[in-house]
């Protein structure tokens, strides 16, 4: 049997994996599966379909239904271009924080869940303790829904419920907005500019969508919100371009234009809806752009697609995290987690997690010790109670 980490001791390892979406997180799965192995558990690989990533999914505690499950990703966003005072991939402690990429983003719920499984394993419990870790999640959750088919399909007894550790200062979230993101081609035809009434830019077709989105937002914030969509920060459906390419030279009508939209849905519509809606959009630009030259075209490609999480009504999740917490306020958040595509497959789901969201995605991110600590203790309560 191997040497137990601590919770700060599995954070400082799983930071110093430099597992940014658009690389490999092979090295720090091959490192869990070996840590948990050392405690005799068998953790199961699913990897993405050219191998270059894997989500793992971890059991302990007696083979039987109805357990919990402690989710989170591998994955966190680059550090290019950010003002980090340390080593982003060095957990550093200053002032009473723990800074370092991911930290907050969520290997620190991971190290915790890792803990807590190993703990359940060394320690025996009644109810099981599973652990599962998905693969880009930072790029639309995208790794999560065929690691849980999987764990569905593979014998493995079914939890009942299912814990996402996403960054919520462990309060109790019920709730997310969905989303939806979508990456268009804008396909134009090339002329000099002096003639451009003959060409189709598509980077000024483009542009029409972008300026569309605009529009839909200064509209969607305009309108009263529903009561239930009031409750979200914001209180309506966001639209989103985070990202634009195209061009060759600044005297030619650009031949491609590349942009990625996202929507993010208050409850009372959805990505679908969105979807549809843009789809209109993007048919009369089209038309538009072929009444000059016949072979412009927009295409596009729906990259990621994470439904919302719905409050549940008596659910089990929300009871028993509200049960560890204390906490029985009313919390829901805007980004989108795993946690509705647990929900939709079958398990009740809540979010709950150590740190501040504020701090995802930041130069110098950080999860306090005292956020850390409050995670240790939720997860030593949650093992009470699966020895119950």
């Amino acid at each position: 049997m191997g040497r137990q980490m601590s919770p700060r001791q599995l954070l400082e390892k799983l930071v110093s994996f430099p597992t940014v979406s658009r690389d490999s997180n092979l090295d720090l799965i091959d490192w869990v599966e070996e840590y948990l192995a050392h405690f005799g558990i068998v953790a199961t690989r699913v990897p993405n379909p050219d191998g270059t990533k894997a989500s793992l999914y971890a059991h302990a505690g007696p083979q039987v239904a109805g357990g919990v499950i402690l989710s989170g990703h591998s994955d966190v966003v680059p550090v290019d271009g950010q003002a980090w005072d340390t080593d982003p991939f060095v957990v550093t402690e200053k002032d009473g924080k723990l800074y370092g990429r991911g930290t907050c983003d969520m290997k620190g719920f991971d190290a915790l869940a890792l803990w807590a499984l190993v703990e359940a394993h060394v320690h025996g419990v009644n109810r099981p303790l599973q652990f599962a870790l998905s693969y880009d999640e930072e790029i639309g959750c995208t790794g999560a829904p065929p690691m849980i088919d999987h764990m569905r399909a593979s014998g493995m007894p079914i939890a009942e419920l299912v814990i996402v550790g996403e960054p919520s200062m462990m309060k109790t979230v019920t709730g997310h907005k969905g989303s939806a993101g979508f990456r268009t081609h804008v396909k134009g035809f090339e002329v000099h500019s002096s003639l451009m009434h003959t060409g189709v830019s598509a980077i000024m077709q483009a542009a029409r969508l972008i300026d569309w989105a605009n529009q839909m937002n200064a509209r969607n914030q305009a309108r009263p919100p529903s009561d239930t969509d009031a409750i979200f920060e914001p209180p309506f459906t966001t639209v989103h371009v985070g990202t634009i390419s195209g061009g060759t030279a600044h005297n030619i009508t650009a031949a491609d234009c590349h942009f990625n939209l996202d929507f993010r849905c208050v409850p009372s519509e959805t990505p679908d809806d969105w979807r549809d809606a843009y789809f209109a959009r993007i048919k009369e630009i089209e038309q538009d752009m072929q009444a000059v030259h016949p072979d412009t075209r927009i295409e596009v490609e729906q990259y990621f697609h994470i439904p919302g999480l719905k409050p549940e009504k008596g659910g089990a999740a929300e009871a028993l995290v509200r049960k560890l917490t204390g906490d029985n306020g009313t919390h829901v958040v805007s980004y989108g987690t795993e946690a509705g595509q647990f929900q939709e497959r079958g398990y009740s789901a809540v979010v709950c997690g150590p740190g501040d969201i504020a701090q995802a995605h930041q130069p110098n991110e950080f999860l306090s010790i005292a956020q850390l600590d409050e995670g240790a203790m939720f997860m030593s309560r949650l093992l009470s109670h699966l020895k119950e």
